[in-house]
């Protein structure tokens, strides 16, 4: 640094830059909730608005130092020694307080707001590039699934994983559409509230239990569906009735193979009208119990990554 003494004030204009980054930061963070496209367009007003503004900070730092001429003295009766002839080295840049001190204070500005934001960012962003993959369960024959009954199906969506996995769903085949094709309907056995198991209301038919590889099928009655925890209570459609739960129950895709019936993957449900093969689905990419998947309050959760069901 060099001498504060012969220091001339250093004040830079005021400048608009910051604004705009706090903008392009804000906007990045509104977008990882809402939209990629409206994060991507707060990330570039941010990248473009701290570049200049770093470079309307350092622009006295990196403008040309003007080179000095060295004092000289003649010394009376004595004849300068002659000087071998050498280029004249370049002149060292020299740097106010002012400019020392304003430097630090953003560079470390800048580390803290790195070190806060990017475990944030991580916590929302990664787990959407480390979901697992869901994988097809095979629920067995379709003539094991009497038409307009609902039968609870209990199986292990990850037999590598072994009763750590094991899921139910409740199963009811709803026979044809007007199209002619299957039809079924596969409701989700957590709650939407805080994802507690939820039960049939309606007797189970336990002396028609059966076990085919490894898929345990009961049929039941059932009327509505009813969550223990905090009372959650849903129509044979999936439809919140009362309590807590913020949406309809969860459904699986299906798809038919070689006259089987087997489970695709997991997805929201805003509400159903309808019943049966002739039910109209709001359908949504599947989210965390607790969260809305349709109108303006989903707008107030994060993008969740898919998951393995279990």
């Amino acid at each position: 640094m060099s001498d504060t003494s012969h220091d001339t004030p250093h004040s830079p204009g005021p400048s608009l830059w910051p604004i705009g980054l706090a903008v392009g930061v804000a906007c990045l963070l509104l977008g990882l909730v809402i939209s990629w496209i409206v994060a991507a367009i707060g990330a570039a007003i941010a990248i473009v608005c701290g570049f200049l503004w770093a470079r309307d900070v350092t622009r006295g730092v990196r403008d040309e130092v003007p080179e000095i001429e060295p004092e000289t003295r003649a010394v009376a009766d004595e004849p300068a020694a002659p000087t071998p002839a050498a280029a004249a080295p370049a002149p060292l840049p020299t740097y106010s307080r002012s400019q020392f001190l304003e430097a630090s204070t953003i560079g470390l500005g800048v580390a803290i707001g790195v070190v806060v934001t990017l475990p944030v960012l991580g916590f929302m962003v990664l787990p959407s590039f480390t979901n697992v993959n869901e994988s097809e369960v095979d629920l067995g024959p379709l003539e094991n699934f009497p038409e307009g009954q609902y039968v609870i199906a209990t199986y292990l969506a990850d037999p590598t994983a072994g009763e750590v996995s094991r899921s139910t769903s409740f199963v009811r085949n709803n026979g044809l559409t007007d199209a002619g094709e299957p039809s079924f309907s596969i409701l989700y056995s957590h709650c939407v509230h805080l994802g507690c198991p939820v039960q049939p209301n309606g007797p189970i038919d336990e002396a028609a239990k059966k076990n085919v590889n490894g898929v345990e099928l009961r049929p039941v009655l059932a009327q509505s569906f009813g969550c223990p925890c905090h009372g959650g209570l849903y129509d044979a459609e999936g439809n919140r009735r009362a309590g807590p739960p913020v949406r309809s129950l969860d459904r699986y895709t299906f798809s038919i193979k070689d006259g089987r019936l087997v489970l695709g993957e997991l997805y929201a449900v805003g509400n159903v009208s309808g019943t049966g093969a002739n039910a109209t689905i709001s359908r949504y990419p599947w989210s965390t119990p607790g969260t809305h998947v349709d109108g303006i309050s989903a707008w107030l959760y994060p993008i969740v990554p898919s998951q393995v069901t279990g």
